[in-house]
């Protein structure tokens, strides 16, 4: 048998194959998903010369073309036009599963919206391979992926998911490490965290403190590496609403109501909007009081 009439006997059905990729080791790859790439007819790369090393290490001869950011919009027409002429493409990322923060969305959202089959080859993702060795409460979590990079538009974010009472992911940088967690230190209260940082390679580290403590300790030495943060769900014993009232009416004696519902924060443990409307009460009906 040629290998023209091998891959012919394993052909795969038309339509669009999100397929999960290691997150650094390259051990951790399904047979499925190295069956869909050699079988594909076409290999969608978030970067090919990434994808043409687990190519290498796996005997995949599949074609590969580029599909990122900067080229999406002018490929992505043709992309479908493929899939409806019967094609198998797989779509892959760098790193993991497509579309969880890196490009696919759109693409396949088209496909489905022309009626083309798209098939899960699951696998690897940071923020799950994170969390399953954390020791933080996995029942229910939050992804918010990469925070935005200006600090106005950063809090915004926090601030919309600070009463959400689960365990928090996010993706960060090391250069942007320290400026996020005291940014979540203001939005979401001092809570313990754990900082995963080059998952499944050989320098794997999981690290976890209260933010502030991490703060410390990146802030002069920020780490190399994909990193991944974990958020503790609040505690459950935090101030009453008496106590806060009672703390922000004497921080409000010299405080702005930003800085006195920031203080709170840091000091009661209390969600960041509730310490600041409270905070916002309290300015204004004292200002209220006749003299």
């Amino acid at each position: 048998m040629t290998k023209t009439d091998a891959k012919e006997s394993l052909a795969l059905e038309p339509g669009l194959y999100v397929t999960a990729t290691p997150i650094g080791n390259l051990g951790d790859i399904t047979y499925r998903a190295v069956k869909t790439l050699k079988t594909a007819d076409l290999i969608l790369c978030e970067d090919t010369r990434q994808t043409a090393k687990l190519c290498a290490a796996y005997g995949v001869e599949t074609r590969r073309a580029p599909y990122h950011d900067h080229n999406a919009a002018r490929v992505r027409p043709g992309i479908i036009k493929k899939l409806q002429d019967g094609v198998a493409i797989c779509l892959v990322s760098d790193a993991g599963t497509p579309l969880i923060s890196d490009p696919g969305f759109k693409l396949v959202r088209d496909a489905r919206d022309a009626g083309i089959a798209v098939f899960p080859i699951p696998g690897p993702a940071a923020a799950v391979a994170a969390l399953s060795a954390a020791g933080a409460p996995s029942d229910q979590f939050f992804f918010a992926g990469f925070l935005p990079a200006k600090s106005g538009a950063r809090d915004k974010a926090l601030s919309a998911i600070a009463a959400i009472n689960a365990t928090l992911i996010f993706y960060e940088t090391g250069p942007r490490l320290a400026a996020s967690l005291a940014a979540m230190v203001a939005a979401l209260g001092d809570r313990r965290a754990v900082i995963a940082r080059e998952l499944t390679k050989l320098h794997e580290e999981f690290l976890t403190e209260k933010m502030s403590a991490l703060i410390a300790r990146y802030e002069t030495a920020p780490p190399k590496g994909e990193i991944v943060i974990i958020v503790f769900p609040p505690d459950k014993a935090t101030a009453t609403a008496a106590e806060l009232d009672d703390f922000l009416k004497q921080a409000l004696l010299d405080m702005s109501v930003k800085k006195a519902a920031a203080q709170a924060v840091a000091d009661l443990g209390v969600a960041r909007n509730e310490a600041y409307a409270r905070a916002l009460y309290l300015k204004d009906k004292n200002d209220d009081t006749p003299q």
